[in-house]
């Protein structure tokens, strides 16, 4: 997973994503994502669509979404404790 390279909602891998897994990525994401207020408690394993795609209930959002943001979380954290910051005002 990487935040230059985002998962498609219809990619594969997603199919073999089961409720457990989702779950510990909503963990994640809550837990990740507090600080940059991303706080979502009523999340959770939602329904599937017709094209057998897991969406997560946050307004039934594709999985991918779920996993693009923690991707985008991740690198941002990585890049800032590895002490690279871009700034935009000059």
């Amino acid at each position: 997973m990487s935040a230059h390279h985002p998962i498609h909602p219809a990619d594969p891998a997603l199919f073999h994503l089961t409720a457990r897994q989702l779950t510990e990525l909503i963990v994640e994401l809550r837990t990740e994502g507090r600080e940059f207020g991303l706080l979502w408690p009523s999340a959770n394993p939602g329904e599937t669509n017709l094209q057998g795609r897991p969406l997560v209930s946050l307004g039934n959002i594709p999985s991918s979404t779920l996993i693009n943001l923690l991707a985008l979380i991740r690198e941002y954290k990585r890049n800032r404790d590895a002490g690279h910051h871009r700034c935009s005002d000059s």
